[in-house]
């Protein structure tokens, strides 16, 4: 059994190697062609005088760019880099590597073609304006690390103006994967969504955007004590009442949930909890182990901001938490938003949705529970790994077909089609990797 030193020495040793190895490749993706070039004649046929001719079938029917171009597969993430991680507010261009890993787990996971794009500005009217701007090069627009309030007010603004799908993975994604994860976390202590006592530590878009997820899937508002930094929300919070402009769903959260009407902070959210979910500031020593000792019987504990838990996984099971759950890769049950957005945005645009909406988002959740269960649920086993190709797969499927009942979808599929559909993408994206890995073109470090 590794000591705390050793699991703590571990935790740390990712960090070392990414400083060692991203100065090594200069960053972690580049564009490549997609069709073949055999020699000058296919200049003329990808360029001029060739390309003339989509051009002008374009001009007669704008649809046919998705037929001509690659914007039908092409993401752009947007990030003005204001809440990056749990770094806070860094800029743009510190934000960048954490935009390029974004858009290496779109393509490898999804085979979604994602450009990262840090704006020089942190004004809602800026932000929103540059995205209207670009929407005619991309199929989908996924917002990331912009801090609240801004992030509400533009994925807003832009979700009723855009003719494309906008998506805060902050907000909509992290909700996603932490849904499933609760789903089948209950089902291992032998609880339920329906009869669950949630305590939320931390209210930022994370969390605003979880509550809103789970009260819309089946969990009782009354059941849940939330907490920022101001302690726990309740209708005597006058300071977000008066703020209740800039954030219309925390003060939402204030009125609804809470039916004990409890004051305090963490500590007294947490007590009688079956599970605390966290999205706040990263630890250690935002939640204390004695606060978790006061929770029901066999509780869960979601520690998962970034890159630093709230609380280590081994000082919680040594508290009594029967499942301990992160937002890292290298702990068990990994709440992480790559085990949704790669395929929920694969399934959106293979479907070409207009949108994606909470019931989009329900049926990949539920997607991904199933995968889990599927393969046996255990304590450290909630959720599927996200290198495995049929998980994005699946999800994508799910999502096509909810868009497709909702009426967001201008194409129809089956759940087969889109699901074999989206398993070829992936496997082509995996395989191009490999094979400029053979032949070196892509050096494989050495350890």
């Amino acid at each position: 059994m590794p000591t705390p030193q050793e699991l703590l020495a571990k935790a740390k040793k990712p960090a070392a190697d990414a400083l060692r190895l991203h100065p090594l490749y200069r960053g972690k993706v580049q564009m490549m062609l997609k069709c073949p070039v055999r020699d000058r004649a296919d200049f003329a046929i990808w360029y001029t005088p060739g390309v003339a001719a989509p051009c002008r079938a374009i001009v007669e029917d704008p649809d046919l760019v998705y037929a001509h171009t690659n914007r039908g597969n092409t993401v752009a993430i947007v990030s003005d880099g204001s809440r990056v991680l749990g770094l806070g507010n860094i800029g743009p261009e510190a934000g960048l590597p954490v935009m390029e890993g974004k858009a290496l787990l779109f393509k490898y996971l999804g085979g979604v073609d994602a450009v990262p794009l840090c704006l020089r500005t942190e004004r809602p009217e800026d932000i929103v304006q540059a995205v209207r701007l670009i929407e005619p090069s991309f199929g989908a627009i996924n917002l990331e690390d912009i801090a609240q309030p801004q992030c509400f007010r533009v994925l807003d603004s832009l979700r009723t103006t855009l003719s494309i799908p906008v998506w805060h993975d902050d907000q909509q994604g992290t909700a996603t994967v932490l849904l499933a994860a609760l789903t089948n976390a209950l089902e291992v202590v032998g609880k339920t969504l329906d009869g669950a006592r949630l305590a939320m530590v931390g209210m930022g878009a994370a969390n605003v955007a979880v509550y809103r997820l789970l009260v819309a899937c089946c969990i009782d508002a009354g059941a849940v004590v939330a907490c920022d930094t101001g302690g726990i929300l309740h209708r005597g919070r006058g300071d977000i009442e008066a703020q209740q402009d800039l954030y219309p769903d925390k003060w939402r959260v204030c009125r609804e949930s809470n039916a004990e009407h409890r004051t305090g902070g963490i500590a007294e959210a947490l007590r009688g909890a079956d599970a605390c979910i966290a999205f706040s500031g990263p630890g250690p020593g935002v939640i204390l182990p004695a606060w978790l000792r006061a929770m029901a019987r066999d509780p869960i504990v979601f520690a998962c901001a970034n890159p630093t838990p709230e609380i280590w996984p081994w000082e919680a099971a040594a508290a009594g938490a029967r499942i301990v759950a992160t937002g890292r890769s290298d702990f068990p049950n990994q709440v992480n938003n790559s085990l949704s957005f790669p395929g929920l945005f694969r399934g959106t645009l293979d479907v070409r949705a207009r949108a994606i909406s909470d019931g989009m988002a329900l049926g990949a959740a539920r997607e991904l529970a199933a995968c889990a269960a599927e393969r046996g649920l255990s304590e450290t086993l909630i959720l599927p790994g996200m290198e495995e190709p049929e998980v994005a797969a699946r999800v994508a499927a799910a999502t096509g077909l909810a868009a497709q009942e909702e009426g967001l979808a201008a194409l129809s599929a089956s759940r087969a089609a889109l699901y074999e559909g989206a398993l070829a993408r992936i496997a082509t994206a995996r395989r191009a990797t490999e094979v400029l890995m053979g032949a070196g073109v892509i050096a494989v470090p050495e350890d």
